[in-house]
C-alpha cells in the first residue's frame, strides 16, 4: 500500500471490512468476528512484510551510500530515521490502546487464539468515543503523523504521494445517521473484534506510510544535487614550449566543482578514483611520441537520466631523456659513405620536422634517424625546420666539415712491413687495403700492385699483376724464397666507396 498504491488483495481486505461494518448494526455472528479476526491477521502480516521492507532498505542504505558519500548520505539519513520515529510514535500509541481494548473486555483465549471479549459491544465505545474519548486523541495524532511526515518532503517530492494513512468520515447515506471518523470505526454498536481490527489497519496504514516516505528521502542521494562548493582559478595552455618568435597563448578561467559528488569519470574506458568531485587522470609513458585522450563525465540528473560531458582531446608528448652535445671541431661527412646523423628539436614531434643539406648533398630518412650523403670536399650546412601551428619556422642549423675518407694501409700476411716468416709468406695470396682507428665501415678494394723478390747473392725478381690476388707467377716466385730474404709490394693502388684512386705505401717484409 507504498503511495497509496494497494495491492488488489490490500483493496479486497479494505472493501470487506467496511462491509462488515455495515452489517454489524444488523447481527454480530460469530461468523461476522471470525471476518474481522481474518482480516486483522493479513493486516498484521501485512505491516511485518512491510517492516522488513523497510528495515532491509536502511540496511541496504548503510552498507552502500553511508559508508561512499557519507557528507552527502548522513543529513538524508538521519531525515529517514526521523520519519521512522514519526511512525513509531503513532505504532505504539494505536499498541497501548489496543492492550487496554484487550485488557478490559477479557484478554486473550489462547485455546482459540482470539480475544475472549470481540463480541463486546461496550468496551470500544467506552474507551475510544463516550467517557474517554481516545478515538479523538487518535485522530489528531494520526492527522498530525501524516503532515509531519510530509512535510519531510520537498514540493516536488510530493507530488504523487498519497499516503493511505488518514481519519477519513465515511461518506453520509440518505436514511442513515450521519456519523464522524471516531463513531463509524469505535461508536456504538462496533463490537471488540472490529475495533481491533480498526487500530491494526491504522498501524498497517501507518507503516505504509512510513515505507513510502523513508524511500522518498533516501533515494535523494542518487538525485543529482550539484553544490558548487569548490572553486579554482585555472589557466590552460595548448603547450608549454614555445619557440622564439611564437606567441604564447593560454585560457584563464574560474571552475567549479562538487566536492561531495561522486560523478563517473573514464578515460579511453578506464574508470579514475574519484576524490572531491575531481578525477585524476595519468597517462601512458611507456612509449614515445604524442599520445592524445578524452576524458568522458558522466552526471546523474535529477530526474533520474544520466547526462554525458566530454571534454576536449587532450595532447601530450612522451620522449626519452637526452643530452645533446655538439663538439666543436668534429662535425665531419665523409665523401662516399652513408652518414648517419640523429635529429630532434624538444617539444616538436618527430614528424613534423623537415630536414634539408647544402652544399650538393642529399638527406634522408624519418623519425629522427637520418643519412646524409656529399660528395664534394668543403662544408655543408644541415638546416632542420618544423611545423609550428600554421607556420614553418626554421628551428637551427649545423655545418659540418665535408672530406674525403682517409687511405687506407697496404696489408700482406696482416703486416704492412717488418719481419715475418718465409712460411707465413708463401701462405699468402692476396694483398688488402685497409682503414685503421676509423669509425666508418669502409671498404677498399686493391686494383693493382708490383712485387719484388730480393735474394741475397740473386738477381732481384720483379712482376706485376692486376686485381688483389697474386699471380700464378707470384706464387711460384713466392714458393722459392728462404730467410733472409726480402719481398717488397709496389705501386699499389686501391678504390674506396668515394670511387677515387688512392696509391698505397709500399709493403717491405724481410723473411725468416
Amino acid at each position: 500500500m507504498a503511495g497509496g498504491r494497494e495491492t488488489p488483495r490490500q483493496r479486497m481486505i479494505g472493501i470487506l471490512y467496511l462491509v462488515l461494518l455495515g452489517l454489524i448494526a444488523l447481527d454480530v455472528p460469530e461468523s461476522l468476528l471470525d471476518a474481522f479476526k481474518n482480516i486483522g491477521d493479513s493486516l498484521t502480516a501485512s505491516k511485518t512484510n512491510v517492516q522488513i521492507g523497510i528495515d532491509n532498505t536502511f540496511t541496504a542504505f548503510e552498507k552502500t551510500k553511508l559508508k561512499e558519500q557519507p557528507e552527502r548520505a548522513k543529513p538524508i539519513y538521519d531525515r529517514a530515521k526521523q520519519a521512522s520515529k514519526l511512525a513509531n510514535d503513532l505504532n505504539t500509541y494505536v499498541e497501548t490502546l489496543k492492550k487496554t481494548l484487550v485488557d478490559e473486555s477479557g484478554g486473550f483465549d489462547a485455546s482459540t487464539n482470539d480475544y475472549k471479549g470481540r463480541e463486546n459491544l461496550d468496551a470500544s465505545v467506552d474507551l475510544m468515543v463516550d467517557r474517554r474519548k481516545n478515538a479523538y486523541e487518535l485522530h489528531k495524532r494520526i492527522d498530525d503523523t501524516r503532515k509531519k511526515l510530509l512535510a519531510l518532503l520537498d514540493e516536488r517530492e510530493r507530488v504523487g504521494v498519497n499516503l493511505s494513512l488518514a481519519a477519513v468520515a465515511p461518506k453520509h447515506k440518505a436514511g442513515f445517521p450521519k456519523k464522524d471518523w471516531e463513531q463509524a470505526n469505535f461508536g456504538e454498536g462496533i463490537p471488540m473484534g472490529a475495533a481491533m481490527t480498526a487500530l491494526t489497519k491504522i498501524q498497517a496504514d501507518t507503516k505504509n506510510a512510513e515505507n513510502e516516505i523513508v524511500k522518498k528521502i533516501l533515494g535523494e542521494v542518487d538525485q543529482a544535487v550539484v553544490n558548487l562548493d569548490q572553486f579554482s582559478a585555472v589557466a590552460v595552455a595548448p603547450t608549454s614550449y614555445v619557440l622564439v618568435g611564437q606567441p604564447y597563448t593560454a585560457d584563464v578561467f574560474l571552475t567549479a566543482s562538487d566536492s561531495k559528488s561522486s560523478p563517473e569519470i573514464t578515460v579511453d574506458g578506464s574508470r579514475l578514483a574519484v576524490e572531491g568531485g575531481r578525477g585524476k587522470y595519468t597517462g601512458n609513458t611507456g612509449s614515445e611520441g604524442m599520445h592524445t585522450w578524452i576524458g568522458t563525465i558522466k552526471v546523474k540528473q535529477t530526474d533520474g537520466t544520466i547526462k554525458t560531458y566530454t571534454t576536449q582531446p587532450q595532447t601530450y608528448q612522451v620522449a626519452k631523456p637526452s643530452a645533446v652535445v655538439s663538439p666543436d671541431k668534429m662535425l665531419v661527412l665523409y665523401i662516399g659513405l652513408p652518414n648517419p646523423v640523429s635529429i630532434s628539436a624538444p617539444g616538436i614531434p618527430k614528424e613534423k620536422l623537415k630536414i634539408s643539406i647544402s652544399g650538393g648533398g642529399s638527406i634522408s630518412g624519418s623519425a629522427g634517424h637520418y643519412v646524409a650523403n656529399v660528395s664534394t670536399p668543403g662544408t655543408a650546412m644541415i638546416t632542420v625546420s618544423g611545423d609550428i601551428g600554421s607556420k614553418t619556422m626554421v628551428l637551427g642549423s649545423t655545418e659540418f666539415r665535408v672530406k674525403r675518407i682517409p687511405d687506407p694501409k697496404a696489408q700482406f700476411a696482416g703486416k704492412s712491413g717488418g719481419t715475418t716468416s718465409a712460411a707465413n709468406i708463401r701462405g699468402q695470396d692476396a694483398v688488402f687495403a685497409k682503414l685503421e682507428n676509423f669509425e666508418f665501415d669502409a671498404k677498399f678494394n686493391v686494383t693493382r700492385f708490383g712485387l719484388l723478390i730480393i735474394k741475397p747473392r740473386q738477381d732481384p725478381i720483379s712482376l706485376s699483376g692486376s686485381g688483389s690476388t697474386l699471380t700464378a707467377q707470384m706464387h711460384q716466385a713466392l714458393n722459392t724464397i728462404t730467410a733472409g730474404a726480402t719481398v717488397v709490394f709496389k705501386d699499389i693502388i686501391a678504390v674506396g666507396p668515394d670511387g677515387s684512386q688512392r696509391g698505397l705505401d709500399p709493403i717491405v717484409l724481410t723473411a725468416q
